[in-house]
């Protein structure tokens, strides 16, 4: 398949608002699709990258050849140079990256550069675009579209239920099951803003804790071979007793059973012979208040060294679901029933606490909820995560019986600068760089984001942060501190990259306050209050 297919695809799809254009357009492109592209293809609709990092930054991307006049640059050509392009590593890496980017982009047309720049730069997002690509299948192979969806669900990756229908038609849907050592797509949460609304949007509901940990999906099997040591079917526990094969994964399908020690010697105990169990994996002070998200995320991020990590800072799984208990799948039973045996199986010391609300109409089961919420805050936890008590577990989805409450955190911070944006923001003034008030009346940046901006948003911006340019850069501008923007955020955690050691995590733009002055902006010290010890 050429890349120009795909790029056409993708801007016909981005042009239009209407769902059945969306999904035919996407069918009519799958259709003509080879196969074993489809992976890759659907990654880069979505405006993903199969390398996930490359190394090449927004400069690297500044400057581009005069464009190809014809289409010639295939889809597996462009994965492979960007394969290349990811492995380079050493002296005069930035250099040889340039290179290879240069001669892909010299092969490609204006629009393929384009969609090239985009797609490499983060610039091309389309986030719903994995559920009208669901349907797309389904219509290009004449398959029932709850159908894939499950399947996608059950198997963990769009790309390869794609690979299978084209291949196969839906006859290969079958071949998608619920099995101890394939990971599923975990069910996520919606937002509510309080634990009141949730309860009316839900009624009877479980209230769990939310940990600020990292989300894992962990396999037991008794019976199994583990197929990364097949010569090592079964793990030897510290006592000497032979256990079960232990599988961990994230929340994105990554493996990372070797670097949680801990994780697998609990699940290893557990009296099951073969098991699927959801969780979160944390780090926890001497008090057992969990430690800041940062911390947890550099302990599991941590490929060197596991031992020296697990003795400097252990961690600890909660589980709070059961997808599959001794070959039954509890996919479709209800929230009740599947902590029932979640709680069979699993000690109270390793799930994560939760209270029942039956009555969720009255005012004593409101109240009793609202007092846990605040109990999961006053015991350090992010919030709380409230489940309708009858559903089903939604792999995959963001389904709306899941409903998260968290407190939510603002800051009002001054623009320092902006950068110009990729893409459908090429022109404009995008990523903000934002600065909290120090004591002697100057700015210290905390971060950037382009997170919550409109297009309406963004035009306004531009205008406004020309006026207050006082230095124009390559990649954007600086600007006179003036313009206070209100700033929604998850945390604050510790980063080397900027003058104060903190950033903000999921930082977004909510509004802009033109009716506050500069003077009126949030200080490094209410930032740095926010940062839990």
């Amino acid at each position: 398949m050429l890349l120009a297919d795909i790029a056409r695809t993708s801007l016909a799809v981005a042009a239009t608002s209407a769902r059945t254009e969306k999904v035919a357009l996407l069918a009519e492109l799958f259709r003509t699709a080879d196969p074993a592209e489809a992976p890759v293809t659907i990654t880069y609709l979505a405006g993903r990258l199969p390398q996930r990092r490359t190394g090449i930054g927004w400069r690297t991307l500044v400057d581009r050849p005069a464009p190809a006049g014809t289409p010639t640059l295939t889809l597996g050509e462009v994965n492979r140079t960007l394969d290349r392009i990811a492995l380079v590593s050493g002296k005069g890496a930035q250099h040889e990256r340039r290179r290879l980017l240069g001669e892909l982009l010299g092969r490609a047309t204006a629009t393929e550069q384009d969609f090239l720049v985009r797609l490499i730069g983060g610039e091309l997002r389309q986030g719903a675009l994995d559920a009208f690509a669901v349907e797309a299948l389904a219509v290009a192979v004449g398959a029932d579209a709850a159908e894939v969806r499950r399947a996608v669900m059950l198997g963990g990756s769009l790309g390869s239920v794609a690979r299978a229908l084209l291949e196969g038609g839906p006859a290969a849907l079958a071949g998608f099951r619920l099995e101890v050592g394939r990971p599923v797509q975990p069910m996520l949460a919606q937002s509510a803003k309080d634990v009141d609304e949730a309860l009316d949007r839900l009624g009877p509901s479980a209230v769990e804790e939310k940990l600020d940990g990292i989300r894992v999906q962990v396999h037991i099997d008794h019976e199994g071979e583990d197929p990364r040591e097949p010569a090592h079917p079964v793990r030897v526990r510290p006592e000497g007793r032979q256990g079960p094969v232990v599988r961990v994964w994230t929340r994105t399908l990554d493996e990372i059973t070797d670097r949680l020690p801990e994780v697998v010697a609990a699940a290893a105990d557990l009296p099951v012979t073969r098991a699927v169990l959801d969780g979160e994996v944390v780090a926890r002070d001497a008090d057992g208040r969990p430690r800041p998200f940062q911390e947890t995320s550099g302990r599991v991020g941590s490929r060197l060294d596991v031992a020296g990590a697990q003795a400097s800072l252990p961690v600890s799984v909660a589980f709070f679901d059961l997808l599959s208990l001794d070959d039954r799948s509890l996919l479709d039973l209800p929230v009740r029933e599947r902590h029932a045996e979640l709680a069979r199986v699993v000690p109270e010391a390793l799930r994560v606490r939760r209270t029942a609300v039956e009555d969720a109409a009255a005012e004593s089961g409101q109240a009793h909820a609202r007092a846990f919420a605040e109990e999961a805050l006053a015991r350090g936890q992010e919030g709380v995560v409230l489940k309708a008590l009858d559903s089903a577990y939604s792999a995959g989805r963001r389904g709306a019986s899941w409903l998260k409450v968290k407190p939510v955190h603002t800051l009002d911070l001054v623009v320092l600068g902006a950068e110009w944006g990729h893409g459908r923001r090429t022109g404009r003034l995008s990523n903000l760089h934002l600065g909290a008030r120090r004591a002697d009346g100057t700015f210290t940046m905390l971060g950037k984001t382009f997170k919550g901006l409109t297009d309406a948003l963004l035009a306004w911006q531009t205008t406004r942060l020309r006026e207050l340019t006082v230095s124009e850069e390559p990649w954007g501008v600086l600007v006179r501190p003036e313009l206070v923007v209100e700033i929604a955020y998850d945390g604050v955690q510790r980063s080397s990259r900027y003058p104060a050691g903190v950033t903000l995590r999921f930082a977004r733009v909510v509004r802009y306050r033109e009716d506050k002055r500069p003077d009126d902006a949030d200080t490094i010290d209410t930032v740095l209050a926010a940062l839990r010890p």
